[in-house]
């Protein structure tokens, strides 16, 4: 009945129906149809008679006394679970039941719903009467409660219902956001349906129709998420989201593709829940007026606005036809007022009907952009007004191409969030660099912030770095025209609009900078310095950088993805004020860092000519690629071992980048790679970087920074565990057979054909390989073990990985130490394609034989 489209309210019904019906006849034949002792009484969903195909059946079995038929009462429990109705029950008297409502208001909001199923009418009739709220939990300290619940709930869900993996019960503007709303209203006006909120006037016709209609499309969605999971399934998982999208929408292939079906049918969902939270924050609202005191007299503001009970309100209904500016002007008041709790419900009413006032020829005028660029000026409250006017539907009246990414989803793990989410966030992360929150996860969000003079201009990029994705076309120019645009219509000074435009062209270019290529080389960091150009638009462009991956998935920033781009603003800073016509030299950075090294281990103690033994055994490039540090850290290990010619495998912590570093110095042989990263992949552990290095005697010596799946350095025992894995695995020179990588069930429905470029690397002496694929357990073993069979050889290796998706650039040559010939790569290519799969297959790798 549920896919040839019968009503929600008709299912729902029907199905709780169906239960109680097996549940009475349970009831009648183990316990008894009119026991005194004890009542059964229906809850939560089930006690408002509507129940989804794995929703739980929630029970109270309830006495007039201590005395319980124990026994009986748990074989019918016995029989529910073997029946596979998921009872959730619990046995109280009256007096206990009492005593547990006075302390715990979800269980109060339990009873509130409950239904008398079989049993003692005396005691249901007791309970009822000492729970109402003239005896607990009267209507306002309920709401006050209840309120306080919800705010927690939203924030476990990061404040926003634009998840791409969305709860559609707990979430924000989600079936508890409904449940809610009927809950305070009900016991402030004492009704037992939503209807008779309409019947109160506490709700309007149009405005119960828009609950009911939202409630509705949510079971739709809910029942049909049970009935594909095949358990009580509240997540729109991936996987769920293309089967629904595929059932609700249909398979005919001129409805699109499934990835389109499923955009559909997401934006659909957020659209849904968007108006729901409307309508959710508006009636808490009317609730939260009406439970105030009615007598306090409004406190004028200006000739349009005055402040009731803590809000915004209109003085009279017309001021938006009086003034439509007031459309905008509204939220420059309320951050100018930052003591005001929100807008009026009766004020948002008005807003929403005469929205129509926002139109082109105010949305173009000076005055409007006058107000808009105060509002992006502001000391404060600039997020939060941009995520209210985007609730309210005015930033996208305001902002035409806003309207085109509100509840757009990229179908993919990497972007966490709608893409009008997104920019919001990213603006809100710019927020707490200027307020210096969350110093330990931005220790230098705030430092840089304070060099920039107009924090607007920031703003503005951020609000149109992602604004044309969607669109067909690279979406960083599409961006940057309609930025430009908009600064024009601002009136923005030339070099300033030039200045916005410029950061949404290039707002992934720090990004891709920092983790696809090697910013320990001059020659990279004076390339980047050349596209920046200058350090204002150095310090612009990596505030954006920050706050754009942090707010593209809550896992995505870490401390090794903050020091990389620290380290190449360092060095760019360094490179703008040395002036770009004077890059600095290889050759100078290869003898300050041998020179650095040099100093410290002889203060250490060791001679000389020990020192320089080794150095020369070492190849030019570890004096460019490796840090002082590291060079002193593998000396060292290397001269206290002397002649021997076991493997040393060493691992310390860098907290300060929130990695753990892993040294290997031993014999160099074919699959010396593979075993190393194979001992790692089957410790769950991811590897960031590479550098490899062989010395003129044969030996490898090697750089690893990896971290745990938690992003941060391993433990002392996993990594003494790792140790010990990697030496038995190289002293026996041989490469294990690579762990299983096939593909999480979560991952199946984003694995595409992976994509191979080939580029020869500066020097024109190795071949650079680019791979982008779909990322999955022991990802890099595989490859190592490729190569291997393939008979290339790796020198580095740096791994960036965004979600689901990697992106990994290799250094490799033939094992001759020679670039590879196009047969070689064309060979790696199709090995690589055919090992992990994806779809498009048939079609060749990108194959270049330039640079």
């Amino acid at each position: 009945r549920f896919w040839s489209g019968t009503p929600m309210d008709s299912l729902v019904a029907a199905r709780a129906w169906a239960v109680e019906m097996l549940l009475l006849t349970a009831w009648r034949r183990l316990v008894g149809q009119n026991d005194a002792a004890v009542a059964l009484v229906a809850l939560g969903g089930f006690g408002r008679g509507e129940l989804h195909p794995h929703s739980d059946v929630d029970l109270l079995l309830l006495s007039d006394s201590d005395a319980l038929p124990e026994k009986r009462i748990a074989e019918l429990i016995t029989v529910l679970w073997d029946a596979g109705l998921n009872p959730g029950h619990s046995a109280r008297s009256v007096a206990d039941c009492i005593t547990d409502a006075e302390q715990d208001v979800q269980f109060t909001t339990n009873l509130m719903e409950s239904r008398l199923l079989a049993g003692s009418v005396d005691a249901y009739q007791a309970l009822k009467a000492s729970t109402g709220p003239d005896q607990i939990w009267p209507a306002g300290r309920f709401f006050e409660a209840k309120s306080r619940e919800q705010l927690a709930r939203h924030q476990r869900f990061h404040d926003t219902a634009y998840n791409l993996e969305p709860n559609i019960k707990e979430g924000p503007g989600g079936l508890r956001d409904i449940q809610t709303i009927g809950w305070v209203a009900k016991r402030h006006f004492r009704v037992d349906t939503l209807h008779g909120l309409v019947e109160h006037g506490f709700l309007t016709a149009p405005l119960f129709n828009d609950l009911i209609k939202g409630r509705q499309y949510l079971w739709k969605i809910r029942y049909g998420l049970h009935l594909l999971a095949g358990r009580a399934e509240d997540r729109l998982l991936f996987d769920l989201q293309r089967q629904l999208a595929e059932r609700l929408i249909g398979e005919d292939p001129e409805d699109g593709t499934i990835n389109q079906k499923v955009e559909r049918l997401m934006q659909t969902y957020y659209r849904t829940i968007t108006g729901l939270e409307r309508i959710n924050e508006r009636l808490l609202q009317l609730l939260d007026e009406a439970l105030s005191d009615n007598d306090a007299a409004p406190e004028p503001l200006n000739d349009f606005f005055q402040v009731r009970h803590g809000y915004l309100e209109a003085r009279r209904e017309s001021i938006f036809l009086e003034r439509p500016l007031l459309l905008l002007e509204l939220f420059l008041i309320l951050q100018q007022n930052p003591d005001l709790r929100g807008v009026s419900a009766a004020t948002l009413r008005l807003l929403r009907q005469y929205l129509y006032l926002l139109d082109d020829k105010l949305c173009l005028s000076s005055k409007a952009s006058a107000v808009f660029l105060a509002l992006l000026r502001q000391p404060q409250g600039v997020y939060t007004q941009l995520q209210r006017m985007n609730r309210y539907g005015v930033l996208n009246r305001y902002l035409p191409t806003f309207e085109k990414v509100v509840g757009r989803m990229q179908f993919d793990l990497f972007h966490f969030y709608t893409v009008d989410q997104h920019i919001l966030f990213v603006v809100r992360n710019l927020r707490r660099f200027a307020y210096g929150k969350y110093l330990q996860q931005f220790p230098h969000g705030q430092q840089v912030f304070q060099r920039i003079d107009k924090p607007e201009l920031l703003y503005l990029a951020a609000l149109f770095h992602d604004i044309a994705k969607g669109r067909d076309g690279d979406h960083s120019e599409l961006g940057a025209e309609d930025a430009a645009n908009f600064c024009e219509q601002l009136s923005l000074d030339a070099a300033d609009a030039r200045l916005v435009a410029w950061l949404v062209r290039h707002h992934l270019l720090m990004s891709y900078t920092a983790q696809r290529k090697d910013i320990n080389d001059p020659h990279t960091v004076a390339e980047f310095a050349g596209q920046v150009g200058d350090q204002r638009h150095l310090d612009y462009l990596y505030l954006l950088t920050m706050a754009d991956i942090a707010a593209t998935s809550p896992k995505l920033w870490n401390s090794w993805k903050d020091s990389l781009l620290w380290e190449l603003y360092i060095a760019t800073g360094h490179s703008l004020r040395r002036g770009l016509e004077n890059p600095l030299e290889r050759q100078l950075v290869i003898r300050e860092t041998r020179a650095a090294a040099l100093s410290e281990l002889l203060a250490s103690g060791y001679s000389s000519k020990a020192i320089a033994v080794l150095w020369d055994l070492l190849p030019e490039q570890a004096f460019l690629r490796l840090t002082p540090d590291q060079l002193v850290i593998a000396g060292a290990l290397i001269l206290d071992a002397g002649d021997s010619e076991s493997a040393i495998v060493k691992i310390r912590s860098r907290p300060e980048k929130g990695v753990t570093e892993l040294f290997v110095w031993a014999v160099d042989y074919d699959g010396l790679f593979a075993a190393v990263t194979q001992a790692i992949d089957r410790m769950r552990v991811n590897i960031l970087t590479a550098r490899i290095l062989t010395t003129s005697h044969g030996y490898s010596f090697d750089f690893f920074q990896i971290m745990d799946a938690n992003a941060a350095p391993l433990r002392e025992d996993d990594a003494e565990r790792l140790c010990a894995a990697i030496r038995q695995r190289v002293s026996a020179r041989q490469a294990h057979p690579p762990m299983d990588i096939s593909v999480p069930a979560r991952l199946q429905h984003f694995l595409d054909r992976p994509k191979v470029v080939f580029g020869r690397s500066d020097g024109h002496q190795l071949t650079v390989m680019e791979l982008q694929c779909t990322d999955r357990p022991g990802l890099l073993g595989r490859l190592a073990q490729l190569f291997l069979e393939a008979g290339v050889r790796v020198h580095d290796a740096r791994i960036a990985t965004f979600g689901d998706r990697v992106e990994d650039t290799f250094v490799l040559s033939n094992r001759h130490d020679q670039a590879l010939a196009v047969e070689q790569m064309e060979s790696l290519a199709k090995m690589i394609r055919n090992s992990l799969g994806g779809e498009n297959t048939q079609q060749p790798p990108a194959l270049t034989a330039g640079k």
